[in-house]
């Protein structure tokens, strides 16, 4: 099996990385700014700006890859998010190769808080549109790819948010960790799997990746506090209303779990003490 896992150097990129080289695939990757050195040494790393169509042709001719993994995010920078999506869709459909794109919950604005597969997108952020940008042209330029959207993205102490409870717990940083932002909280490795198992599958659609725990960004806080000894009391709290924001989100994964292998644990799970 080949594989090129587009953002590669991400959190998400990174373990998708590792996963496919345990696996003994040939594993291509990209990077735009800087490539990670904490991966597997039989990785071949190229450079890629999404921003332009110049690389990509040259990309997949060269490593002939027999899935492509489109994990990258440029937030609400649309030229990456949305427009460098269609460019990767487009590409994967000129060379014929299967793709799996990875999407997010920010295409719903939480106005009916539980969605399932079948839901469309009514996004309420800039990052959120252009995300639904991509789903849309990805699965209209390439109907046989695999649309996956996900939650919160948790590790064992790499994930952004991680690294934003220690900084809080510590007094090293100011902010709150907000009681009404409701996420689904999922693994990386969890969510790496799985996004490896749809690549070498013929699964086409929507597919949604997500922790069966809903979680407020404070409780999961306070998990991650006392997986990793830190006093939970520290934590501030605050609220998100008001603010533009989709508030409660909850992917419904279970349609997706009866069609993959892979378990999707909930932070309850994957959080809990040794």
């Amino acid at each position: 099996m080949r594989v090129l896992v587009i953002g590669g150097s991400g959190f998400l990129g990174t373990e998708l990385v590792r996963g496919a080289s345990a696996a003994g695939w040939a594993t291509t990757a990209t990077y735009c700014s800087a490539r990670p050195d904490t991966v597997p040494p039989d990785v071949s790393w190229h450079r890629l700006d999404l921003r332009t169509n110049a690389q990509l042709d040259d990309l997949l001719a060269e490593s002939e890859p027999d899935a492509i993994i489109n994990a990258t995010s440029g937030q609400s920078d649309w030229a990456v998010t949305a427009d460098g999506s269609v460019r990767v869709a487009m590409a994967a459909a000129r060379h014929g190769r299967r793709l799996v794109h990875v999407s997010s919950d920010a295409v719903f604005s939480g106005s009916r808080v539980s969605y399932d597969e079948s839901c469309l997108p009514d996004p309420v952020t800039p990052y959120g549109a252009a995300k639904a940008a991509a789903e849309t042209a990805v699965r209209l330029l390439t109907p046989a790819a695999a649309v996956a959207r996900t939650s919160l993205i948790i590790g064992d102490g790499g994930s952004a948010h991680e690294r934003m409870v220690r900084e809080l717990a510590a007094g090293t940083r100011e902010g709150v960790l907000f009681t009404d932002v409701v996420r689904c909280p999922v693994h990386v490795e969890d969510l790496a799997a799985a996004l490896l198992e749809l690549a070498c599958s013929d699964m086409a659609g929507l597919f949604h990746l997500a922790g069966p725990d809903a979680l407020s960004r404070h409780d999961l806080g306070v998990l991650i506090a006392r997986r990793d000894g830190l006093d939970a009391s520290r934590l501030p709290a605050g609220r998100r209303e008001g603010m533009p924001m989709a508030l409660d989100v909850r992917l419904d994964s279970r349609a997706t779990q009866e069609r993959l292998g892979t378990r999707l644990r909930g932070a309850r799970e994957f959080l809990q003490l040794p």
